[in-house]
């Protein structure tokens, strides 16, 4: 019985996250407000009449087809709740809800440094990631890449190549879907010596869209990101950025002004990255100290009331109320609460639905405002 449940709470944890008009933030808010993947799913129908925007949930059917491909493809669903689950990435904003692995689940439980650059690398640029990566490795932590031609291949096989070195590629694509398409032995060792993951359903191509979403896991699930060659435009300069947004550190490895490829890194380093000339300078400078559980966020905490059942009348009022306090700029949810003298499971009640109605927006320090509005 006990496994059923299990798998219908599975089940619904999916045919969440695959649902239209339901991001990874909305998600977040309505799991929290109803405790259960499976008891939000039975309450979504009363958000959505409420709020007055249609969502279509993802169908049972549809649900249970994605979970026995993954099943065939011998891959496994790590959730929140999962106690390998990153804890770094889950205090991010936009966590993805769950991660679906091929591998060790319990590597993603280890602290990982992300090491990312361009994929037209030059000769010394894939070398300095070899050899970072495999010093790294040797250290005790987890490398972390995106399984990309140049650096991030090359960080891949240092790490593999260190005694006991694990490593993590993370995928824009579904998790069982090799790409590039020569990295096919790569994505087999580091299955084995450590976990492939991604997000998308199995079977997902990557897509352009994709890889900006793949940036985030790999910035967020990792104590800090090392950039090896990148342009001022690539998809690396912008994991730094995302990695400097999520309170991460960030290190550069600096290479000739004549080379493209070192302005990306020169201009991280002239902004306050670490500069790197070996693995001692990641490690003199990773904050030890944060590595492991990672601080739950003041908004998720505030969050967690109960599911409040309001008359249709009641409701009406309640809305204009709050909605009248509300306006495209940021407002403490704390001090809604206090102006509107209403209790705090009300109003999550009331924010959720105008959430799911698209018009309210979740910010940053448990923030809310009104969009659309002057």
């Amino acid at each position: 019985m006990a496994a059923d449940r299990a798998h219908l709470e599975l089940l619904a944890w999916i045919r969440l996250a695959r649902s239209e008009g339901i991001g990874t933030k909305t998600f977040r808010s309505i799991l929290e407000r109803a405790g259960t993947a499976t008891q939000a799913v039975d309450h979504l129908p009363d958000f959505v009449r409420s709020g007055g925007r249609p969502i279509k949930l993802l169908p049972l059917g549809d649900a249970e087809r994605e979970f026995e491909s993954a099943q065939r493809a011998g891959l496994t669903y790590v959730t929140w709740e999962h106690p390998h689950f990153p804890e770094p990435l889950k205090a991010i904003e936009d966590a993805p809800p769950f991660l679906i692995v091929k591998g060790s689940a319990e590597v993603l439980s280890q602290p990982m440094i992300a090491i990312v650059g361009a994929r037209n690398a030059t000769v010394n640029g894939r070398k300095m990631a070899r050899i970072l990566a495999a010093d790294l490795a040797a250290a005790g932590l987890v490398v972390l890449s995106g399984m990309a031609r140049g650096v991030d291949g090359a960080a891949h096989e240092g790490a593999l190549g260190a005694q006991n070195g694990r490593t993590v590629a993370v995928l824009a694509g579904g998790t069982d879907v090799i790409y590039p398409p020569e990295h096919a032995k790569l994505h087999g060792r580091i299955a084995e010596a450590g976990a492939v993951i991604a997000e998308m359903p199995p079977g997902t191509e990557p897509q352009a869209p994709l890889f900006p979403r793949r940036n985030r896991i790999i910035s967020g699930a990792s104590v800090g990101v090392v950039v090896v060659e990148a342009t001022l435009k690539s998809g690396s300069l912008i994991t730094a950025r995302l990695a400097a947004d999520q309170g991460r550190d960030v290190f550069a490895v600096p290479g000739s002004p004549l080379d493209p490829r070192a302005h990306g890194p020169n201009s991280l380093i002239r902004d306050g990255a670490v500069l790197v000339q070996s693995a001692d300078d990641i490690l003199d400078s990773l904050p030890l100290g944060r590595v492991g559980p990672a601080q739950i966020s003041a908004a998720r905490k505030s969050a967690q009331q109960p599911i409040v059942n309001i008359t249709e009348k009641d409701t009406h009022s309640i809305r204009q109320q709050i909605e009248s306090a509300l306006g495209a700029a940021p407002a403490a949810v704390d001090e809604l609460v206090r102006q509107c003298q209403v209790s705090a499971a009300v109003v999550a009640t009331i924010l959720m639905e105008l959430e799911l109605a698209g018009r309210l927006e979740r910010l940053p320090g448990n923030r809310v405002a009104l969009v659309g509005t002057v």
